[in-house]
Order: structure tokens, then C-alpha cells, then sequence
């Protein structure tokens, strides 16, 4: 029998369960716990939460429900973590971490807990932004994007604020156009000389080129920028697609590697390593199994 949705569990087992984490991490960072816990700052913790947080996605991209479970175990951790750290040096303990989430949780959802009206998820969304305003004061649509935010998520959240204010191209067809253009001021950069030729394969049919020099340290600059800009623009087709663009990034990441261990793997069986072949070798092997998967859709 499924459970009804927006059923809480078991306020005691909750309790339970929730005060027994509590208890066993202000343990370990009591002074005769553990070394480790003890010596950890807010600082110190920071790579952990990162890590944390993209195992979580691991697992939900996974649909592993045990490594779901257990990764958002590790990750909850990470937030005890902290209120204890805090309330050990003398600044918060987690009383009013959870009690600060919850009343603001019930403060942005007038349509739930008050008198406020909201039909669609785009009501929730511009009545979450509203309040959120009025209680940050901020002075900028674009305040309260973290930079710490990884670059296509960061840029993804300044864009999607900029579109609240009606800072956005109606039509989203009109950003592939603005694609082009971007990779074309960065082709400027990169081939002061001329672009090379689309084809590949006139490209791979002029052999072995000299390496260019580096460029210098300005010209790198303007490389940087022009590429910052087609990653921007990328960004932004993933957002008006619907698409999570570090998601997309992930998956294809997953799906090198893949690809890759593949080739290696291959290759072992048949007593050879990478070194000993040829590039046409392992790129047939590679979209062999690229084919492969497609025919198969795991990635």
C-alpha cells in the first residue's frame, strides 16, 4: 500500500531517530571524542558538503534507493555537523537552524498556510521571489545568487532572476542565434590566422601541423572571455529548454567515461594497452560502444 502523499512519518520515530544523530555527533565532538571531529571548523567541512551533495546526485541520477537514502544520510550529517561546530564556538546551536527553515518555509507558502492565492507552480515561484524580497530588502534582481555556485548553475540562477524582471528575449529561438555568435568572436581568438575548416576530415587530410605558440597573456585573457561567453549563452539554451545544463554536463561526463573504460577494457582483453594503439583504434572502439548504447539506452 503506498503511502498518501504529504504524510509525515512517525513524529516520535522521528524524534527518535533524529535526537540519536544529534547525540552521537555532539559526542565526537566532545573533548574526549574523536581527534578528527574535534579539530573541524566551519571551514574545514566546506570540500566535505560539496562532495556530499554531487553523491546525492549520483545516486538519484543512479535511482538506486539505498545509495539515496544513504547519501542523503551523510549529507544530513554534514548540517549537524555544522550547528554543533557553531554552538561549540558560541554561535548557534540547531534549534534555531531548523526552527529558522521551518517558519520560513510556512512565511513563503501564503497559499498553503495563510490567505494567499497560487494555482500554478509559476504563482508559487513569483509568490516565493515576492516575499523573499520584502525580506531581504535586497537592491539588485540578481542579490542572493551564491558565488560559490558551480559556473553553469550560477549562471543558470543569475539568468533565470534577470527573466523575472523581464530581462529575457521573448522568443528562445533568438539564443541559438546568439550561440553563433558567440562561438564566432571566440573562433577570432583562436585562429588569428583564418578558422580551420568544418570538415574533419579536411581537417585530418592536411597531416600533422607545427604547434602553434602560446598565446600570450592577453590574447589567453580574450580566449577566456569569448569562451565564458559561449558557455554563458549554453547556459541559457539549456535553462529555456527546460534542461539542468550540470545535469546534462554530468551525464555526459558519466558517459566518457564509460565510452573510455570500454576502449580499456577491451584493449586488456586482448593483452594491449592504450600506449601500444593507434587513435583510429580506440576511436572505432569507442563509437562501437557509443552505438552500442544507443541501441541500448542506458547512456
Amino acid at each position: 500500500m503506498h503511502p498518501v502523499p504529504g504524510t509525515p512519518p512517525d513524529a516520535q520515530l522521528v524524534k527518535d531517530a533524529f535526537w540519536k544523530l544529534v547525540a552521537v555527533v555532539a559526542r565526537l565532538r566532545a573533548p574526549d571524542g574523536c581527534p578528527w571531529d574535534r579539530e573541524q571548523t566551519l571551514k574545514t567541512i566546506e570540500p566535505f558538503t560539496l562532495e556530499e551533495t554531487f553523491e546525492v546526485f549520483e545516486a538519484i541520477d543512479a535511482d538506486d534507493n539505498v545509495a539515496i537514502s544513504e547519501e542523503l544520510g551523510d549529507l544530513l550529517l554534514q548540517v549537524v555537523l555544522y550547528a554543533q561546530i557553531a554552538a561549540d564556538e558560541g554561535r548557534f546551536d540547531l534549534i534555531p537552524v531548523v526552527d529558522g527553515i521551518t517558519e520560513k518555509l510556512i512565511r513563503r507558502h501564503p497559499h498553503v498556510f495563510g490567505e494567499g492565492q497560487a494555482h500554478t507552480a509559476d504563482d508559487v515561484l513569483r509568490n516565493w521571489e515576492q516575499v523573499k524580497l520584502q525580506e531581504k530588502r535586497r537592491e539588485s534582481a540578481l542579490d542572493g545568487v551564491p558565488l560559490a555556485l558551480p559556473g553553469l548553475a550560477r549562471a543558470v540562477r543569475l539568468q533565470s532572476k534577470a527573466a523575472k524582471v523581464g530581462f529575457e528575449w521573448p522568443n528562445r529561438d533568438v539564443l541559438w542565434a546568439k550561440l553563433h555568435e558567440e562561438t564566432s568572436e571566440l573562433a577570432t581568438e583562436l585562429f588569428p590566422d583564418g578558422a580551420p575548416p568544418v570538415s574533419r576530415k579536411e581537417i585530418e587530410s592536411r597531416g600533422s601541423q607545427p604547434t602553434p605558440s602560446a598565446p600570450d597573456a592577453n590574447r589567453l585573457e580574450r580566449i577566456e572571455d569569448e569562451l565564458g561567453d559561449v558557455l554563458f549563452v549554453v547556459a541559457n539554451l539549456a535553462r529555456r529548454w527546460g534542461i539542468n545544463p550540470e545535469d546534462a554536463l554530468r551525464r555526459s561526463n558519466q558517459k566518457f567515461a564509460r565510452r573510455f573504460q570500454a576502449i580499456e577494457s577491451q584493449l586488456k582483453a586482448q593483452g594491449r594497452t592504450m600506449q601500444q594503439t593507434s587513435l583510429t583504434e580506440m576511436e572505432a572502439i569507442y563509437d562501437e560502444h557509443k552505438r552500442s548504447a544507443r541501441q541500448n539506452p542506458v547512456g
